[in-house]
């Protein structure tokens, strides 16, 4: 049996790092790269792909990317995912281009739309990680988390400009008009 496994996450300046892993087990249809679904499509598949695959969530918080580096990150949930559904797969496949040294890891570029497993581990990521994001929304309302997701749109920069970073914020990552103008602060 073959484990797909995908992220989101890598890019956001806000919010945690989400790695997902995938086992289907009975056909799931419609699915593809979570980027190209509609948020509808992902909600329902998303449920959908819980109760006919074996999968394992990973979730990393903003610090812990901060303190050990997202390929670092990466590549501990990679390790959970694999320990987590061992039993169930032979074979483990990334979307992307390497293997974050890990052996027994296969990895293929855009995997996600073209592997099954791999597009059930995309959906299990991206639903979880923005449903994160809205539900922490509330408790961080200058940042409107649950529009942009806690990607660097400008409306988000713009928030962070007036009110500094919250503890959702990854430090570590730089951000051009804010950083080159030392105006990040500790929310």
């Amino acid at each position: 049996m073959l484990c797909g496994i995908d992220e989101a996450g890598r890019g956001p300046i806000a919010g945690p790092l989400v790695v997902a892993g995938a086992i289907i087990n009975e056909k799931v249809e419609g699915l593809n790269d979570s980027k190209q679904l509609s948020e509808k499509k992902r909600e329902k598949l998303f449920d959908e792909i819980k109760k006919k695959c074996s999968y394992h969530i990973v979730f990393t918080d903003a610090k812990t990317l901060d303190e050990k580096g997202l390929s670092t990150c990466l590549k501990n949930s990679i390790t959970e995912i694999m320990e987590k559904l061992k039993n169930e797969a032979s074979e483990f496949l990334m979307d992307g281009n390497t293997s974050f040294g890990i052996s027994n890891l296969q990895y293929k570029i855009k995997a996600d739309a073209t592997i099954q497993e791999v597009s059930a581990a995309s959906i299990l990521a991206k639903v979880s990680r923005d449903r994160y994001m809205c539900e922490i929304a509330s408790d961080y309302p200058n940042y409107s988390f649950e529009k942009h997701k806690g990607y660097g749109t400008k409306a988000h920069i713009e928030a962070i400009k007036t009110h500094g970073r919250s503890l959702e914020h990854r430090f570590s990552f730089k951000v051009k008009g804010i950083d080159d103008q030392n105006q990040a602060t500790l929310f």
